[in-house]
């Protein structure tokens, strides 16, 4: 018989590979729903081929699931992407995934969304789940809609809301990060202050599968983060000594990295580096969810 069935989108992307793989050491039986025939990739019980974004019957992709996984969608990477292709891909995808799944009479639909579908790139305090959400992009506003379709279904949904996702494959960002952090030479990097939560894609498989087993109904956004919110500097630090050497940072002052950044056209770049992102992942926590390791260690 095997554990629950959980029908996972996405399963081709950097944080859909790490959830298949996690739930189904976790026991889970994963069935992916792919967009285009691919070999299905290991640890997946079934897979059933089908496009998100145009009507179709699903029946057969739902038949005797448990739950839903739906990590698919267009990423915060894809800048320039018009707000209609946003809305398409994320909101209404969503809401007929969504849809389907009441017919099918799926238990639980735990939805990916965004710590953008709460907050812009920076955020005065940290941030919590009673907070209103006030998303300033196209990206975010379309996660927000998502979740409010999905409150309007009556299904039992979650909608997980990560900060910044780091892990093996990670693009975006943290691989801009990475690769500052991979150079030979001394950043001027040492002056910035602003903290910013993360969380490792082990933390946050971690954190779908304890949605999964959660006792219901949730019907509810919850933020992931691990509680170590770290500067740049920080990050830089800890991955730099992952590599084996020493953090190499100047303490350059934050106010001419930002002059710097203004006068070469990238103030856009600066105001990420000197904003704060602290989040807090209460609602989780509340069901017993503990981050696979401190950020430090992860990076």
């Amino acid at each position: 018989m095997g554990g629950p069935l959980i029908a996972l989108t996405g399963a081709t992307g950097f944080i859909g590979r790490h959830l298949l793989r996690s739930l189904s050491q976790r026991g889970f039986r994963v069935r992916v729903l792919l967009r285009r025939p691919v070999e299905v990739a290991e640890g997946a019980s079934s897979a059933v081929v089908g496009d998100l974004t145009r009507p179709m019957n699903m029946a057969a992709a739902l038949a005797g699931v448990d739950a839903v996984v739906h990590s698919a969608g267009l990423s915060l990477t894809m800048s320039g992407t018009p707000e209609d292709d946003f809305r398409s891909s994320n909101t209404e995808a969503t809401l007929r995934l969504a849809e389907a799944a009441v017919r099918a009479r799926v238990q639980r639909f735990v939805f990916l969304s965004s710590i953008r579908a709460q907050s812009g790139p920076s955020a005065p305090a940290p941030l919590t789940e009673a907070d209103t959400p006030l998303p300033t992009d196209a990206y975010g506003r379309s996660k927000l809609a998502a979740e409010q379709a999905l409150a309007e279904t009556g299904l039992d949904w979650a909608a997980l809301r990560p900060v910044l996702v780091y892990g093996p494959g990670l693009k975006g960002n943290m691989a801009e990060l990475m690769r500052l952090a991979r150079m030979p030479y001394p950043l001027p990097l040492g002056g910035l202050r602003a903290r910013r939560s993360l969380v490792s894609v082990e933390s946050l498989a971690s954190a779908v599968a304890t949605v999964l087993d959660a006792e219901g109904p949730l019907r509810k956004p919850m933020i992931v983060a691990e509680p170590d919110a770290l500067s740049l500097p920080e990050m830089i630090a800890a991955l730099r000594s992952g590599l084996g050497r020493p953090p190499g940072l100047l303490p350059v002052p934050a106010g001419l990295i930002g002059l710097a950044c203004r006068m070469t056209g990238r103030a856009e770049v600066y105001s990420r580096l000197s904003g704060n992102l602290v989040a807090t992942a209460g609602a989780l926590s509340a069901l017993g969810w503990t981050p696979a390791h401190p950020t430090r260690d992860g990076l």
